[in-house]
């Protein structure tokens, strides 16, 4: 398995970096992914992960084999030594495509589908006592929804009922109670993605109804608003908002992001295909740039195979993206990633 993917695609890769407009067609393309530790469970896609300080956690997840079932088991990874280490295995029922997010002291983990039901339990872990705690169920069961923390503070919405979903909720720590907050303003949909940036949480991408719609929203719970961004589109060379890239390449579903300084990232997915390529957010200018494709060649500063249903995540100022799908195989590979190394 650890063996398997030592040919990388390079499709994506290409298609990123010859779809620039204008000035970029001369900027460098920055960041390198290097391989890190391997996941000393098994492969699987659908996994959670979340951030305590500067440890990550990663579990949950399915393999696609029917006896062994979706997973209940639970990892901690470790940067400053490249390892993991098994922690307690969450409690509940084994799923895939559930939520998880953090707040300084917990990590909170729930929903999900484990392929017969959809699941709407929610489960706190505490890394100083490594134990689970159940909390208040989240107020309906689903799959495929999206997570963020900002000041501190849990929100999970959109997601799959039946039917796609754009409601959002929020997680009040205190009173262990979940309150409605606006629904999303775009689409209904699942598969979505999101990252935190200036305490805001910023939510894009996803899919419904075989569409892979362009809005992207930051949630400001100061304002208890949310704030349309600039959409997904291809723009003219000529309009008065050209832009550097071809921003109809970006939408996508169960793509990996993270956040990283003062900027978002999203990497692999999938829109028909699997995608390979990733981005890089600057909320300064509400502006995206290309950055070194997941699945570049080694030498080219790139690291694994495109992938969707990944993890992903940060610790400092590192990102990393791992596990997933591919075709029909598994993963069990992880990556870091240098946002501003270049490519040797």
């Amino acid at each position: 398995m650890k063996n398997f993917f030592s040919v990388v695609l390079l499709a994506l890769a290409t298609l990123s970096l010859g779809s620039c407009k204008k000035s970029d067609s001369t900027a460098a393309v920055t960041g390198v992914w290097t391989r890190s530790a391997y996941l000393p469970g098994l492969a699987r896609s659908g996994a959670v992960s979340f951030t305590i300080g500067n440890v990550a956690y990663t579990g949950l997840g399915m393999n696609g084999v029917d006896t062994v079932g979706a997973f209940k088991d639970f990892y901690a990874y470790t940067a400053s030594n490249n390892s993991w280490a098994k922690v307690a295995s969450f409690p509940g029922r084994g799923r895939y495509l559930a939520v998880a997010f953090s707040d300084a002291n917990y990590g909170y983990v729930g929903t999900g589908y484990t392929g017969t039901s959809y699941l709407s339990d929610f489960w706190r872990y505490n890394p100083a006592s490594n134990t689970w705690s159940r909390i208040a169920d989240f107020p309906s069961a689903r799959y495929g929804a999206v997570a963020f923390t900002a000041k501190n503070v849990g929100y999970v919405g959109t997601g799959y009922t039946g039917s796609a979903q754009n409601d959002f909720y929020q997680y009040n720590a205190g009173t262990n109670t979940w309150s409605s907050i606006s629904s999303y303003p775009g689409a209904k949909r699942q598969g979505a993605s999101s990252f935190t940036l200036n305490d805001k949480g910023y939510v894009m991408l996803g899919t419904a109804n075989a569409a892979y719609p362009a809005d992207v929203y930051s949630y400001d719970p100061g304002t208890s608003t949310w704030t349309a961004h600039r959409q997904l589109l291809a723009h003219s060379a000529t309009s008065a908002d050209a832009l550097d890239y071809d921003y109809s390449l970006l939408p996508r579903a169960n793509a990996a992001s993270f956040a990283v300084g003062s900027m978002g990232y999203i990497a692999t997915g999938t829109k028909g295909a699997i995608q390979g390529d990733c981005w890089a957010y600057n909320p300064t200018d509400d502006t995206w740039t290309v950055k070194t494709a997941f699945n570049a060649t080694t030498s080219g500063g790139g690291g694994g195979v495109g992938r969707a249903n990944g993890i992903g995540f940060s610790i400092g100022s590192t990102g990393y993206v791992g596990l997933g799908l591919t075709g029909t195989t598994r993963l069990d590979d992880l990556y870091q990633f240098a946002p501003d190394a270049v490519p040797q």
